[in-house]
């Protein structure tokens, strides 16, 4: 082939070597890491990504694991699906305390697009956005910029929009979890190796961070053994943030425009130029 599609499918440099009529790789999401780029490089194969597609899925999905956690919706959405309020003596209940976002503090790391996007979501709330991002050099209207640190010993919701690399592998560890607030919350719809698992499973099996929403594992599917599958106050969607008709709708036309645009030797979007 002189022209592969791929999503999840990993282009290593000893695959890649093997290609030799290859020119053109379109990878079907914004992260690119499955793709060798420095081999592609190499061998002047083209390497293009879709980098904006997802954005407002995305943003839509860690307010929407913000909410389950102030509002405990999956929570007593299961209990009177088992019964229980139609067996109350009361006209209503909760289990958790009811927490009202207005005025409490959001921290992201990383404020690209997305994390840009859930601020502003967040501001909407009412609430007040402070973020960590070092290629952020102007200051955002939406956005306070803080040290790393201080966006986990500030925050009441802690959410995660950076990439995955050496220097990001495991940052939420042992001990940036016991910076956090006993009230706070941690959201992840990044990257799953962000999070040291065995760190945060042991911080929400001991009280000492309210809750995590995550979207994202660190092996996906992930095995059963995964810590974060039983942990306290932890809830786990399959990853599928991005996967509303409409952000799917754009990543397919995004392709086909990256594909046209490098049959017309108007490349764009590519990530080894």
């Amino acid at each position: 082939a002189e022209i592969l599609l791929t999503n999840k499918t990993p282009l290593n440099s000893q695959t890649i070597t093997k290609l030799k009529k290859l020119k053109y790789i379109g990878v079907l999401a914004t992260g690119y890491n499955i793709v060798d780029v420095e081999a592609a490089r190499k061998q002047n194969i083209m390497v293009t990504n879709v980098p904006t597609y997802g954005t407002d899925s995305v943003a839509q999905m860690a307010l929407a694991h913000i909410l389950n956690l102030t509002n405990r919706v999956a929570h007593h959405s299961r209990s009177v699906a088992d019964g229980r309020w139609s067996v109350s003596n009361d006209w209503c209940y909760w289990d958790y305390p009811l927490i009202e976002l207005r005025d409490l503090t959001l921290g992201i790391v990383g404020f690209g697009r997305i994390g840009q996007a859930v601020a502003k979501l967040a501001k909407a709330f009412g609430m007040r956005v402070i973020f960590y991002d070092p290629n952020v050099t102007s200051r955002p209207k939406d956005g306070s910029p803080v040290q790393l640190e201080q966006v986990f010993k500030l925050s009441d919701v802690v959410s995660l929009h950076c990439v995955l690399s050496e220097e990001t592998e495991k940052m939420v560890n042992s001990e940036r979890l016991s910076m956090m607030k006993k009230t706070a919350f941690l959201i992840n719809t990044s990257r799953g190796p962000l999070i040291d698992e065995g760190a945060l499973a042991d911080a929400l099996n001991s009280d000492e961070i309210a809750g995590a929403g995550l979207d994202v594992l660190s092996v996906e599917p992930p095995p059963e053994s995964n810590p974060l599958l039983i942990a306290k106050n932890c809830y786990v969607t399959p990853h599928n943030s991005w996967a509303t008709k409409a952000s799917r709708t754009r990543l397919m036309e995004a392709v086909i425009d990256n594909l046209r645009s490098y049959l017309r030797n108007e490349p764009k979007n590519v990530v080894n130029p």
